[in-house]
């Protein structure tokens, strides 16, 4: 099985630039989704939470009311790996889309 690199704050810093929003704290990137009622942060919830199987990857996240919080790291690799950036692209793209 390869093992999954971690990334140095270096990379995270230059992914980082290519997301709208996300911050690099406490060896994960975070982000937070404010929606206009608890239906649709509950819909958009779902909707990543398939793309996350899809991707065997799966956040730390929270949600109350209509916001949700998202928390990315690949505990295999203890920190940020290329994995989290892509769940949090397609993450990004579900959020637009909807």
């Amino acid at each position: 099985m390869k093992e999954i690199e971690k990334f140095t704050d270096e990379q995270i810093a230059d992914y980082l630039g290519q997301l709208d929003g996300w911050e690099y704290i406490d060896g994960a990137i975070e982000t937070t989704f404010e929606f206009k009622d608890f239906k649709e942060a509950f819909s958009v919830m779902t909707h990543i939470a398939f793309e996350c199987e899809a991707q065997n990857h799966h956040p730390d996240w929270s949600n109350v009311y209509k916001t949700l919080n998202i928390r990315l790291s690949t505990h295999d690799a203890n920190g940020v790996t290329e994995k989290d950036f892509v769940l949090a692209r397609t993450i990004e793209d579900i959020i637009e889309s909807e």
